[in-house]
């Protein structure tokens, strides 16, 4: 059962008890939980982007968010990337 599942019927049985304080019945006895199906493991997801290693130039090759290619040399002990 998901979360919206869950949720769901436990307003519609805090408006079923409403209701019923409201009418003057007698209030039902709350039913017992479902169980819940055991989850499924989640797969383990494969990164398939490229590794960050040194290109064939001897630049860095450190790709940028929008897809521009590091100009300093492999291995630099700079912070920070030169992009263009």
């Amino acid at each position: 059962m998901s979360k919206t599942d869950e949720l769901r019927a436990m307003r519609e049985a805090k408006y079923a008890r409403a209701a019923a304080a409201l009418s003057g019945q007698p209030q039902a006895k709350p039913t017992a939980k479902p169980t819940a199906e055991p989850k499924k493991k989640a797969e383990p997801k494969t990164a398939k982007a490229e590794p960050q290693t040194a290109t064939d130039d001897g630049l860095c090759g450190h790709r940028s968010m929008n897809g521009r290619s590091c100009t300093r040399e492999a291995g630099h002990a700079a912070k920070s990337h030169r992009y263009s």
